[in-house]
C-alpha cells in the first residue's frame, strides 16, 4: 500500500516532465519547419519584365544576370539552347533549405554561363508544370541536380551544395 500512494504521490511530477518534453519536442519541430534559413529575399524567376530584368515571386523586378532563379515555364523554354542546372527543391526538406539558402546568398559565384533553375519538387509550392518536369526527368527524390545541355541530360545527382554544383559544371 505504501508504494501505491508513493507512485501516486509522484505523478504530478511524472506529468509536468512529460509535458515539458513534448513542449520541447513540439517546439523544435515548429522552429525547424517554420526556419527560412536566410531565404527572406524572394528569388527570381525565369520570367522576364518589359525591362528584362528577371523578376522575384513578388513580381518585382530583380538585377539583371541573376543566376540562381525559381521556375517559370515560358522563361525555362527561353534558356533550353543552353547550359543549365536543374535543381529540385521540396519546402519541407531539412536538406534542401540550406542549400537553396546557400544558393541565394553566394548565387554571384555560380558560373557565368550556367543558370541554376529552383524547380518545387512533391510540396505544396509545386504546381502542374513543375510536376510535368520532374515527370519528364523522371525525378523520384528532392535534392536532386540535373545539368541539361541544349536541353538533353548531361548527368545527375543527389545532394551536395554550391561547390558540388561548381565541380559538377566545370
Amino acid at each position: 500500500m505504501l508504494s501505491l500512494s508513493m507512485k501516486r504521490g509522484n505523478s504530478p511530477l511524472i506529468i509536468v516532465v512529460v509535458v515539458f518534453v513534448i513542449a520541447i519536442v513540439a517546439g523544435a519541430f515548429y522552429f525547424l519547419n517554420n526556419s527560412q534559413d536566410g531565404a527572406d529575399t524572394p528569388l527570381p524567376t525565369l520570367g522576364q519584365t518589359q525591362g528584362n530584368a528577371p523578376t522575384n515571386t513578388n513580381g518585382e523586378e530583380m538585377a539583371e544576370g541573376s543566376r540562381y532563379v525559381m521556375y517559370d515555364k515560358a522563361g525555362y523554354e527561353s534558356i533550353k539552347n543552353q547550359k543549365y542546372v536543374l535543381y529540385f527543391y521540396a519546402n519541407w526538406c531539412p536538406t534542401c533549405r540550406p542549400v537553396d539558402a546557400e544558393l541565394q546568398s553566394r548565387s554571384s559565384e555560380i558560373p557565368e554561363d550556367i543558370v541554376v533553375v529552383r524547380v518545387n519538387y512533391n510540396d505544396s509550392d509545386t504546381d502542374t508544370d513543375e510536376e510535368a518536369l520532374a515527370k519528364e526527368h523522371n525525378i523520384t527524390y528532392q535534392h536532386t541536380f540535373v545539368i541539361l545541355e541544349n536541353g538533353e541530360e548531361v548527368t545527375r545527382w543527389n545532394g551536395g551544395g554550391l561547390a558540388e554544383l561548381i565541380s559538377r559544371v566545370n
